[in-house]
């Protein structure tokens, strides 16, 4: 049986900076008709910057959504027709200070089930202090872990983040190759 969901109708509820919302009638393969909403996102890289001694550099910021400050990977949004690898590395200076060797490691989409959103993953290493002004509209600290206290953080509800989660499991899965 086909699984498609042919596109019917769709109708843009929102247009914004970061996402565009749209409704999707479509035709489910029984042959019924179904609304599906969509968030639309340019996508976004996350970083896993190691240090010469095998440390995760994450940073800490406030963000609305959860009311909370949440620790994360250095991580940012696409821009429009924007190399993935070159977002990475403008991300990594931004939010941390640091330019580093940049291996791509996998994609994912973030949650399939209503956005198109696709998360690019790498990982830095040879840092070298190399800043660049943060956005206007970030404030993040940065914090040097290992490993093991990542995990730990993971493990104590202190990294609820996804793509932060991902991210160290990914980089605990090679062997923290220095």
């Amino acid at each position: 049986m086909d699984k498609n969901e042919p596109t019917i109708e769709s109708t843009y509820l929102y247009r914004g900076k970061v996402l565009n919302l749209r409704k999707d009638k479509v035709r489910l393969p029984n042959g019924k008709i179904s609304e599906r909403e969509i968030v639309e996102h340019s996508g976004a890289v996350a970083i896993v910057p190691v240090t010469d001694e095998g440390n995760i550099i994450l940073v800490k910021q406030y963000r609305k959504p959860v009311e909370k400050e949440t620790i994360e990977l250095p991580a940012g949004k696409l821009n429009k027709n924007e190399d993935p690898e070159d977002c990475a590395q403008r991300e990594l200076q931004e939010e941390t200070g640091f330019s580093g060797k940049l291996a791509y490691k996998f994609s994912y989409y973030s949650t399939p089930g209503f956005s198109n959103e696709i998360l690019h993953m790498f990982i830095a290493r040879d840092l070298k202090v190399s800043p660049l002004q943060c956005d206007e509209d970030e404030f993040v600290e940065k914090l040097e872990v290992s490993p093991h206290e990542a995990m730990h953080m993971i493990v104590k509800g202190e990294i609820m983040d996804a793509k932060t989660i991902i991210g160290i499991l990914a980089f605990l899965q090679e062997g923290h190759k220095k």
